[in-house]
């Protein structure tokens, strides 16, 4: 790509637009949208030139794949007419994905601008609910009908199948538009010319509903494998389908999105190289500053406790130890849970099952680790002392401790994302942080706790 890119770069500064048209025209619309990206990047401005020096399909298939501040971009630099002609050729789910991106004045405005078909395709669109199936959709479908012949169907697969989005499936419809089955085209392919489409029927079929959330479609391309799947109203008539280039972005989008959640960070919404450092920033130190609160909770606890640690510095040395396999825990937990959550994997109605696994874990796990850190003081212990008389009864100390903390933060983890779930939260807000954090306080307390009945008398 960077050879291809020296190359453009110096045709278009020695003038050779005709050379440059060529080579552009043998390149396929990724290619070329990932070379418009990278211009965009280096030489502001040369991006706008490589545009419009393509044809009219390469323009409308590139822009298609560009991200939107570079559409929006190029848009500001086209006259009225050249977007009227990108908008009108663009898929319409493409289209109104660029439209939710921009200020209502804009997308009114390059709405004047389509023809008016188009633009009542991109109003009907436009109209469903943000977020919605019915804004991943496209009007552009083969219909047929049950009485039609193999013959008659592919006649008009001919006449209005270059429109269509895909050809991989037909939809069967009746009278008013009522969807009643999907027909993969194959089928149709191998039947014999007078065959009719209801013998080809086996009124088994999948269909989405327009004012469903789009991460259902997500799951219901994952749970049957379809390339597209139908959309119907409330009423089940047939007015769109979505494909599986929509759903792709669509699980991308809510994967970065947990990702960002994960980590303690407000969905971006946007690119990172893109989004304002003003908006970054406050996306970022939200949840900070609520992180920031819940660890002056662990200052609190250790100030509570500063009686138990004066009389026994030897405690403070293991605070460390104590907090992180807590935190840690909890942090796996929460982190598996949710991505299970989130792929469907569990279900609400699972939560009793999967705390009878974490019981479980937790219990092998924080015995382990206590069986570890019983171990560590002994074999300090043996080899320095520096532990004292009372070295076992600090030694059992820690292994109660780790035991009891690892529970904890496995259960605090695994339980935190199915209660917000069951409040109608996003599982994801129950990030590694908050959780490692909440560990953090609880595991304080456990560990003084713990100390105070095992110690007293001893060291305490």
């Amino acid at each position: 790509m960077m050879e291809l890119i020296e190359k453009i770069i110096s045709l278009i500064e020695a003038r050779k637009f005709i050379g440059l048209r060529k080579i552009l025209d043998r390149l396929e619309p990724a290619d070329i949208a990932e070379l418009i990206e990278e211009l965009k990047q280096s030489y502001p401005d040369y991006e706008v030139i490589v545009f419009r020096l393509l044809n009219q399909d390469l323009s409308v298939r590139s822009f298609e794949l560009l991200p939107f501040d570079i559409q929006n971009e190029l848009l500001i630099g086209l006259g009225d007419k050249d977007i009227a002609s990108i908008l009108d050729e663009m898929s319409p789910d493409d289209r109104t994905e660029l439209f939710e991106e921009l200020p209502g004045k804009v997308m009114r405005r390059l709405l004047n601008l389509l023809s008016p078909e188009e633009r009542q395709v991109a109003k009907n669109l436009l109209g469903y609910p943000e977020d919605s199936i019915g804004r991943l959709m496209t009007p552009d479908y083969v219909a047929i009908k049950t009485h039609w012949s193999v013959q008659d169907v592919l006649e008009h697969i001919r006449k209005f199948g270059h429109n269509s989005e895909t050809l991989n499936t037909l939809y069967v419809i009746e009278k008013g538009g009522k969807l009643i089955d999907d027909i993969d085209v194959n089928e149709v392919l191998l039947a014999k010319s007078e065959t009719k489409v209801n013998e080809l029927m086996d009124d088994q079929f999948v269909a989405l509903s327009a004012l469903d959330d789009q991460e259902e479609a997500v799951n219901i391309f994952q749970k049957h494998d379809r390339v597209a799947l139908p959309v119907v109203n409330t009423k089940g008539i047939l007015v769109g389908i979505v494909t599986i280039d929509d759903v792709f972005d669509i699980a991308e989008e809510e994967a970065t999105e947990d990702m960002q959640k994960l980590a303690a960070v407000e969905a971006l919404d946007e690119p990172y190289m893109t989004i304002s450092l003003g908006k970054l920033i406050r996306k970022r130190s939200f949840w900070l500053i609520v992180l920031f609160f819940g660890q002056m909770l662990t200052a609190t606890a250790l100030d509570y406790f500063q009686d138990e640690l004066s009389k026994a510095l030897v405690l403070a040395i293991f605070i460390p130890l104590i907090i992180s396999s807590g935190g840690n825990t909890g942090s796996q937990a929460a982190t598996l849970i949710i991505r299970a959550l989130t792929i469907g994997e569990i279900r609400l109605r699972d939560w009793w099952r999967v705390m009878r696994r974490e019981i479980l874990s937790g219990l092998i796990i924080g015995s382990m680790l206590g069986a570890l850190g019983f171990l560590r003081i002994a074999v300090v212990q043996n080899l320095t002392g520096q532990y004292g008389e009372h070295w076992f009864l600090l030694a059992i100390t820690m292994t109660v401790t780790l035991l009891a903390v690892v529970m904890w933060g496995t259960l605090s983890g695994s339980l935190l994302p199915f209660i917000l779930k069951r409040l109608g939260i996003d599982p994801a807000t129950s990030s590694a942080p908050l959780v490692s954090t909440l560990s953090d306080v609880t595991g304080l307390v456990i560990y003084f706790s713990i100390a105070a009945l095992v110690l007293k008398g001893s060291l305490l």
